[in-house]
């Protein structure tokens, strides 16, 4: 009997002890801090210990808002905002494990579509798509996550000319879309003369798209902004990666120097071909050099290269301050050289593309509802191009083209964060370019055409007000102000989005926005050898290269029900301030530039839907994109180059443990051309109204295949394996039609057809440890 007692005792102590130290509460206030350290700091509140594995922790950093908290209270907090979970083993001792089910609260609430084209891709309430590399399955044609081609699948992204870097955006030209990498601005076309994005895949974190209702403090480009960022936080894991693909070598690290406080991570990437010269490369060198004397001529060297790295380094010496530095660089080059040596003459082409770019950040916390994010950076871009003609060791012709930018600013954000995660945000942006182009007849000692060196000041304030309420209306509503100082000049864009849920299924999406643009490309028409980089970058100068301004208007109904997701949006677009040369429109007596005006209207519909374990979307995209300019074709608008009126992407995917395969279908209708004649009698070529014919309908068949698996037992190496192909059933594609030469009245005009990429395999294989 006194057994009983003594049992009965120990569990009423135990008991009252349990219950005491659950109703007994402690002031928390931490912001941004190790959560190592905020378990210590719980574990001596409220006595009792936690256990755990050693990674399951590592690099995560927690804010617990200020006020009084049971044990109860802290863990409940602690389990809604990371993904772990608490397991009670008695009375002191907590085992704390993995939470596979975590869904982060406040990153659902800004999503209103989880899986957009697949998963890794994700919609959000302000109209902005995110991806995730880490987490992206695989895409057609693609065996890894190439961002700025994973982009071209989204409704509204086409690429016309077949390259990851050319693509336009709702109608948009290529050169109104704004590339960011890590703050960085980026005007490099990409490796391969644009084939391939030159982006390590392995070094990206996350990308953010937006093509309406852009944030105001986003300015300088009309129709889209790709913000792609690497990982800003200290990790306190050893991580590497290395890969191989039929065009390139790369690999990726992330380094932990001082635990919670400091780490570095890089990234390389370089191309091989002057070892080994595979398929893949070859079909696509056969697409960038056709109609060019590399395509028509023995090569006696051909030296052609490219590549990319990263560093960053990531600092966090107090809680409440973060700071990040980053370095990128970006390189093509190309020395190719034909000799006749009957005549003992040659002909060169030297090339080189560098992009290189330098980013810091310092992120502060001044309060639980005030944040601070000031950036700073410097992009160079260096565009070289040189033609040697040469016979018996003289030069007989040089032509030489010129294009340099110097990008550099400095900004700061306050966000204010309201009742109800309402958040107002304000800042300050001042940038400074300083641009010049030049194309020199260097044996003449003459320029060709023109030359420009022009620098623009821009100040720029912005202001934003993210208001959310669910029971009435979610919006964006914002306004942004820019001075340009060297050209006296202020511009007002406001901006706008709307999300409303109308019911359970159905929301209603409203954008407006009004943005101005200062550097642009123009399209010289200036006849070389090389012709592959006709493209360079220019500052307006208010006379005859204006401010383009466009506005942009839309509206559209999003819809989940079942499983289904559709997705449709109705846009008009209107930009005033483009200029045209009229070489470009064959006028030899007429080598002036003009301004005017485009029109754009469109529609994009997607839908999607997963039967487990297929995954199945359909997007079609149709606009009209008309043009007018002063002094050509009688002032009245014309369907402009860039104008592709139906476009249909469609795939299906397939996924079951770790393999993946997707099966995708492109078609759009051809680009527009202007149609020529031959004269008989004088075998001269004349042309009929602008842009009245189009081009054969586009269309291609990709697929890839993944498979991810660990090699070893008891290792922490992970294996990807991966086989994509192009162009499937090899079509040969007419991308565009266009009349070279016309620099003078006693200079041909030579018809040049491109056509596309043809059946190209690839592979990929990647270990990660």
């Amino acid at each position: 009997m006194k057994s009983k007692w003594i049992v009965f005792l120990i569990v009423l102590i135990s008991s009252l002890g349990i219950y005491s130290q659950e109703k007994h509460t402690a002031a928390l206030d931490f912001q941004n801090k190790a959560l190592t350290e905020v378990l210590v700091f719980i574990e001596d509140t409220y006595e009792v210990k936690f256990s755990y594995g050693g990674n399951l922790l590592s690099g995560k950093r927690i804010t617990i808002p200020p006020k009084s908290y049971t044990l109860l209270e802290a863990l409940e907090y602690l389990e809604d905002v990371i993904a772990i979970k608490f397991k009670r083993i008695d009375e002191r001792y907590i085992s704390i494990v993995e939470n596979p089910f975590f869904i982060d609260i406040q990153v659902l609430n800004d999503i209103v579509v989880t899986s957009y084209l697949t998963t890794g891709i994700s919609k959000s309430k302000n109209g902005s798509f995110q991806l995730s590399t880490e987490k992206l399955n695989v895409l057609p044609g693609l065996t890894e996550a190439d961002v700025l081609e994973s982009i071209q699948l989204l409704p509204g992204v086409i690429s016309p000319h077949e390259t990851a870097t050319g693509f336009n955006v709702r109608g948009g030209r290529a050169d109104q879309n704004r590339v960011i990498w890590d703050g960085i601005n980026i005007y490099h076309k990409g490796h391969l003369f644009g084939m391939i994005s030159p982006f390590n895949p392995n070094s990206v974190e996350k990308v953010s798209f937006s093509n309406k209702g852009t944030h105001p403090r986003y300015g300088e480009r009309l129709s889209s902004v790709v913000s792609i960022t690497s990982n800003d936080a200290v990790v306190n894991k050893l991580s590497s990666e290395i890969g191989v693909n039929a065009l390139s070598v790369s690999g990726a690290i992330e380094l932990p120097i001082i635990e919670d406080k400091l780490s570095l991570q890089g990234s390389v990437r370089r191309s091989y071909n002057e070892i080994y010269r595979s398929f893949t490369f070859d079909q696509m060198a056969d697409k960038v050099f056709q109609n060019t004397s590399i395509a028509n001529e023995e090569s006696t060297n051909n030296d052609f290269h490219f590549l990319d790295y990263t560093l960053k380094l990531n600092f966090a010496p107090t809680e409440t301050d973060t700071f990040s530095f980053g370095i990128l660089q970006i390189e093509n080059g190309l020395d190719h050289l034909v000799v006749d040596l009957d005549t003992t003459s040659s002909l060169q082409d030297v090339l080189s593309i560098k992009n290189e770019g330098y980013s810091g950040s310092w992120q502060k916390i001044w309060s639980p509802k005030i944040t601070q994010q000031t950036d700073i950076f410097l992009s160079k871009y260096r565009f070289n191009y040189n033609l040697y003609e040469r016979q018996q060791s003289e030069d007989i012709a040089t032509f030489s083209k010129r294009n340099v930018i110097f990008d550099s600013g400095i900004g700061t954000e306050v966000s204010i964060d309201m009742k109800s995660d309402n958040i107002l945000s304000i800042g300050y942006q001042y940038t400074l370019k300083d641009v010049a182009y030049a194309f020199l007849d260097s044996a003449e000692l003459d320029f060709v055409l023109d030359t420009d060196k022009r620098v623009e000041k821009n100040h720029g304030v912005f202001t934003n007000l993210s208001y959310k309420n669910p029971g009435f209306i979610d919006f964006n509503i914002g306004a942004r102000m820019n001075f340009y100082e060297n050209l006296n000049a202020f511009r007002f864009e406001p901006r706008l989005y709307a999300y409303k849920q109308l019911n359970k299924y159905i929301k209603l999406q409203v954008t407006g926005e009004i943005k101005n643009q200062v550097i642009s490309e123009i399209d010289e028409t200036i006849f070389s050898d090389l012709s592959l980089e006709n493209k360079i970058w220019r500052l307006s100068d208010g006379d005859t290269f204006p401010i383009i301004n466009s506005l942009q208007l839309s509206a559209g109904i999003l819809c989940n029900y079942r499983g289904w997701t559709a997705d449709t949006d109705v846009y008009y677009k209107k930009v005033n301030g483009v200029t045209a040369l009229a070489l470009g429109f064959l006028n030899p007596l007429d080598s002036q530039f003009h301004i005017g005006e485009q029109h754009v209207l469109g529609a994009d519909f997607f839908v999607k839907k997963t039967f487990s374990p297929f995954h199945t979307w359909f997007s079609y995209s149709v606009n009209r994109v008309e043009s007018k300019y002063e002094g050509i074709n009688n002032e009245e608008y014309f369907t402009s180059s860039n104008s592709i009126f139906h476009a249909v992407t469609t795939s299906v995917s397939y996924e079951i443990k770790g393999f993946q395969l997707a099966l995708g279908w492109n078609w759009h209708t051809g680009k527009p051309f202007t149609e020529a004649f031959v004269v008989p009698t004088s075998n001269d070529l004349f042309f009929n109204e602008i842009n009245t014919k189009r081009l054969p309908n586009y269309h291609r068949l990709d697929v890839s295949a993944t498979y991810k698996f660990k090699p070893f037992q008891n290792k922490s190496i992970v294996a990807k394996i991966g086989f994509s192909i192009r162009n499937l059933y090899d079509k040969q594609n007419h991308l565009s039609r266009e009349y070279v030469g016309n620099n003078n009245l006693n200079d041909p005009i030579q018809i040049e057809d491109h056509y596309s990429l043809g059946f190209t395999p690839n592979f990929l294989l990647k270990l990660t440890w």
